[in-house]
């Protein structure tokens, strides 16, 4: 096949590539939008539909949803293949989600059950991925000076979210809804499973919280509206995952001390500041000879399983991760990886598989295992392409 790739920046573009090369398929790439992020949309249409009348493709892929791309590849009656990696992704309320042309790829169970029936033919729940191949080559050329200064006891690699909460732009934090939706924040942090607060706000308390958060997301041009949605996706959401990772910082840290790869302040938490890692040379050393690596999964992703598990997993590492309802789906508890269901849950098995080495290499093993043989990106895009073109 010929693959036309958009390209954007994201850290899974160049996996999916090698992927679909991988395959036999020849990929010809679009980074216009790597190299300028302020390109005018009118150019972009311009320069997408200039390669279309010059090559002929099989299909366009991207990750993530975008709306233009999906008009043009409509226009030109050619698939439009897109995975998300993200959630929320707010260009799924576009009406352009309802062509015909498109192959949308949800990762989240949520995110498909709510824009499946907008095109039920053409939208589909397909999981993540990690490329272990990729991985492995960075474990095995590691020196001995990497190998030790990556070593830890416990490691968590993310940001804590601090400095970029949206949620802390709301003037109403001294009212009645502020301390209404604290509780609620509060109570949902707390709970694996189910999400509860869209359910749980009037339209009077949405109308109040948008009118005390200046600059309140607007959708552009032929996108559905949904202030509740937004308010609890972009904001409420972000705000749980601040509150969760000091939490699970604070305790961690108490219990046992913690390695926190971040570009967040961390001033005050019982933590070691390691800073930033990178992605493609330095996370892959962290999982693999980190005793135990944490996953914290983003409140706005409900039901899915974020790429950070498949990675860690891929590279060989243990994980504790908190529960999410997909996981069971594609790996057994306390075989592949092992989950929590609260922080005191947390804290006993932090506790116990530090002093249980063989049970935990064997658990790694198994994740590494499971990963290699059924959740690389091959085996992902030869099930993507199998939905796509109904095979």
């Amino acid at each position: 096949m010929n693959i036309l790739v958009y390209r954007y920046g994201s850290i899974c573009e160049p996996d999916f590539i090698s992927g679909f090369r991988e395959l036999g398929n020849n990929v010809h790439e679009l980074s216009y939008e790597m190299a300028d992020k302020c390109i005018p949309a009118d150019r972009l249409i311009r320069l997408v539909s200039q390669e279309l009348d010059q090559h002929s493709y099989d299909f366009v892929f991207s990750i993530n949803f975008f709306p233009f791309l999906s008009e043009v590849c409509n226009i030109y009656h050619i698939r439009y293949l897109c995975q998300t990696v993200d959630s929320p992704v707010m260009e799924l309320f576009s009406y352009s989600v309802t062509n015909p042309w498109n192959r949308i790829f949800l990762f989240d169970m949520q995110q498909y059950r709510e824009i499946a029936p907008l095109n039920p033919d053409c939208v589909f729940h397909l999981p993540l991925a990690t490329n272990p191949s990729r991985w492995d080559s960075v474990i095995n050329n590691a020196t001995a000076g990497q190998i030790q200064k990556y070593s830890s006891d416990i490691s968590f690699v993310g940001s804590l979210y601090t400095e970029k909460c949206p949620y802390n732009r709301f003037t109403g934090s001294q009212t009645y809804l502020g301390g209404f939706l604290e509780g609620l924040m509060n109570s949902q942090e707390r709970i694996y499973g189910y999400h509860f607060l869209e359910e749980c706000l009037t339209d009077s308390m949405v109308d109040e919280f948008r009118a005390h958060l200046p600059g309140f997301y607007t959708p552009p041009e032929l996108f559905r509206r949904d202030d509740r949605i937004a308010m609890v996706r972009l904001y409420m959401d972000a705000k749980i995952s601040v509150k969760e990772r000091l939490h699970i910082m604070q305790i961690v840290g108490n219990h046992f001390g913690i390695d926190l790869y971040t570009g967040s302040n961390t001033d005050g938490l019982p933590v070691r500041n390691r800073g930033l890692a990178k992605s493609l040379t330095e996370m892959p050393l962290i999982f693999h000879h980190s005793k135990i690596n944490l996953n914290i999964t983003s409140k706005s992703i409900r039901e899915g399983l974020p790429l950070r598990i498949f990675d860690v997993l891929g590279c060989g590492g243990f994980l504790i991760t908190n529960y999410q309802s997909e996981i069971p789906e594609l790996f057994t508890p306390d075989e592949d990886l092992v989950l929590y269901d609260s922080y005191d849950d947390l804290v006993d098995k932090i506790e116990f598989y530090l002093t249980h080495e063989n049970r935990r290499k064997e658990i790694a093993h198994n994740g590494h295992e499971k990963v290699c043989r059924f959740h690389n990106y091959p085996e992902r895009i030869l099930q993507m392409i199998s939905l796509a073109y109904g095979l």
